[in-house]
């Protein structure tokens, strides 16, 4: 009788399963769906955006390339004469200093005093949330409202510049009808708006600043200079890089106020870029020369955005 040993038969090795396959389809699916509920949140936002700001600035482009009275049925495509017109004419060339001057003036001026109020208002003392409101108060005015009242101001017969300058002897300037005071009267009045704002702001991130750092400062001997210049100037650039193109933007599209108190004049001592382009637009009809002046506050305000982005930002200590 012969014994047959059996072996065991040999494992079988299975395909390995790929998990990643399985695994990936739901993460995918999820991806899939997270898409649809972006762009379905989002188009609504987007479409607004589209037809209300990018659809606008593409026809203000083509009508810059056009003359138009807006009463002819269509406008006459001119290509780029309207820029040759502006950039020749001596008369534009003067808006744009003035414009220079005034928002320079604003900007500076402005963030200046903002800052020196700021830092009296930190300071703990009663009554300081009263001085702040009222500090604040005029930028919630409207530009007529605050226009109406320093136009009362001003009046060289009867309001309150008369009375100081009679405390001297002297008379009043003819503030908004002179083509040397207009100006300056102007940037009174709009820094007199706004500083207000960009005290609280400043205030609002000096009361942020981490204490112990100011105290280590005290305690190593820094002076009140020194410390504000090292340590407070730098803390306080994000909120100056902040302030500093707001205050930029605002400034070049003033007009509430240079629409009630002057118009532009006298003579044209006042007509800013904003004012300009209402001018031709609704008071000359030249809807072309409106659009052209208007794509170059575009092009102004791209290229001081872009300069402040490159090179102010890099001072910035976040």
């Amino acid at each position: 009788m012969s014994l047959t040993t059996q072996r065991p038969a040999p494992p079988t090795v299975s395909a390995p399963v790929s998990r990643g396959s399985t695994r990936g389809r739901p993460t995918r699916r999820r991806e899939r769906k997270g898409y649809k509920l972006f762009v379905l949140f989002t188009f609504p936002n987007l479409l607004l955006i589209a037809v209300f700001a990018y659809w606008p600035v593409i026809g203000n482009i083509y009508l810059s390339l056009t003359e138009w009275d807006m009463i002819a049925p269509t406008p006459l495509f001119v290509g780029i004469d309207n820029y040759t017109k502006l950039l020749h004419d001596p008369s534009f060339l003067r808006v744009l200093r003035l414009t220079l001057v005034w928002v320079v003036a604003i900007v500076g001026i402005s963030l200046t005093v903002g800052l020196a109020l700021a830092c009296l208002f930190n300071r703990q003392s009663r009554g300081r949330a009263a001085v702040s409101a009222l500090a604040f108060s005029p930028h919630i005015l409207s530009g007529a409202a605050v226009a109406a009242i320093w136009l009362f101001i001003f009046d060289p017969n009867y309001g309150l510049s008369r009375a100081l300058f009679g405390l001297f002897g002297a008379d009043s300037p003819h503030w908004t009808t002179s083509s040397s005071w207009a100006m300056p009267a102007l940037i009174i009045v709009s820094i007199w708006k706004g500083v207000g704002f960009v005290a609280i702001v400043y205030l609002a991130a000096l009361q942020s600043m981490p204490a112990d750092v100011l105290e280590a400062a005290r305690l190593d001997g820094a002076g009140a200079w020194q410390t504000f210049r090292h340590i407070t100037m730098p803390l306080l650039s994000p909120t100056t890089f902040f302030l500093l193109i707001t205050q930029v933007i605002s400034a070049f599209q003033s007009f509430d106020v240079i629409a009630m108190m002057t118009s532009g004049g006298p003579a044209g001592a006042t007509t800013t870029l904003s004012w300009f382009i209402y001018q031709e637009g609704f008071k000359a009809f030249s809807a072309g020369t409106a659009a052209a002046g208007s794509m170059v506050m575009f092009v102004v305000l791209m290229g001081v955005t872009v300069f402040q982005m490159r090179f102010i930002e890099k001072k910035v200590h976040y």
